[in-house]
């Protein structure tokens, strides 16, 4: 399964050393400006090398479009895509060529497959999310027509944690510093407990959140192509997410129906709406026009700079100390995934959507 999507679809290749990672994007309208600097600025979000708090890998990650573009618009067939690998340490790899890694793909990818690429992780490799951001960018420029914006953030990192309510937040302040989170004296705080985290050679993990905004009324599917659920399964599909929830999610549970329950009213323009937003936009799998919110848990990165107990392939205990570049924190660079992601699901559920309606179809 390396393809996402029911019309806009993904298919990714590549490894984390290999040549380049690229995909093919089907599905994506015609005629829709190509903005490749958009593009390209969203794959330099998820670049590493970008600040002091990421892994010092020093990619450009600059993205080639092969296909599916003419006169800067696109033509409604595939659109592919590569980025090159340009700065690939696989030496720094070779004393886990038959060591397992603790809490990572190693030993599973080796029971499945009798194979795997132990240089940076090969397909597990995090960095195969650029396939993922390429795509999302493009999903992007088709929501801005439909008026549909995408914000993620971080809001917990560690014990460092934001109010869960996001309309306490100016969402726009999120690109204002390393690590991407609306609040500066969160964020600062944020910045230095990854710093103490990555001076000791360990890892910590965190929280983002999401806001969908200006999503029509309908999208989703009444059983198994619930909204949530395909947001759900985008999210648990990014490396290291071992949590979703949306709306008030788990907190829900400590409170009653009549204090969750969101009322429908009348509002200014007329319109049924609702006085509260318990559901996260989302009632019955389908989109009910409010902000659509939900929160991803990422676990602390496996790769530790420091010793660990582990097997090798032959079932011989050992210990493992870890060489490279890697992140003592994956949220930083996760935000703009996790926006990519939604942007995919949001796109394809509002293609699918379209096709089930007769005055949408042109004969």
């Amino acid at each position: 399964m390396n393809t996402t999507g029911t019309i806009f679809r993904l298919t990714t290749f590549g490894e984390s050393h290999g040549e380049a990672i690229g995909g093919v994007v089907d599905g994506m309208p015609a005629g829709i400006d190509i903005d490749i600097d958009f593009i390209q600025q969203e794959l330099n979000r998820r670049r590493p090398g970008q600040s002091n708090i990421t892994t010092a890998r020093n990619e450009s990650d600059r993205v080639e479009l092969l296909s599916g573009v003419f006169e800067g618009k696109s033509t409604g067939c595939p659109i592919g895509f590569i980025v090159r690998n340009e700065n690939q340490h696989s030496s720094d790899y070779d004393n886990m060529r038959e060591v397992f890694r603790p809490s990572h793909a190693d030993f599973t990818y080796t029971q499945k497959y009798g194979i795997r690429d132990h240089r940076g992780g090969g397909r597990s490799s995090a960095r195969i999310t650029i396939s993922r951001c390429v795509a999302g960018a493009l999903a992007k420029l088709v929501l801005r027509q439909l008026g549909i914006q995408i914000t993620a953030y971080t809001s917990q990192v560690g014990a460092i944690t934001l109010d869960a309510d996001y309309h306490r937040y100016d969402l726009s302040l999120t690109e204002t510093n390393a690590v991407r989170c609306p609040d500066q004296q969160k964020a600062e705080e944020m910045i230095q407990l990854i710093q103490q985290v990555k001076a000791e050679g360990d890892t910590i993990g965190g929280v983002i959140t999401c806001v969908v905004k200006g999503c029509p009324v309908g999208l989703g599917e009444p059983e198994f192509g619930k909204l949530h659920a395909k947001l759900g399964a985008a999210m648990l599909s990014i490396n290291a997410v071992k949590g979703f929830e949306y709306g008030d999610g788990f907190a829900a549970v400590t409170q009653r129906g009549s204090e969750q329950n969101d009322v429908f009213t009348i509002g200014h323009d007329s319109a049924v709406t609702t006085r509260t937003n318990h559901s996260g936009g989302i009632q019955g799998g389908i989109s009910n026009g409010q902000d659509i919110f939900f929160r991803v848990a990422f676990k602390p990165v496996a790769t530790l700079l420091r010793e660990q107990e582990t097997v090798d392939i032959h079932g011989k205990a050992t210990t493992l100390t870890a060489r490279g570049r890697h992140d003592a924190c994956v949220l930083p660079r996760a935000v703009p995934v996790v926006e990519a992601m939604t942007a995919m699901t949001i796109l394809d559920a509002y293609l699918v959507y379209k096709t089930g309606k007769m005055e949408d179809f042109r004969i």
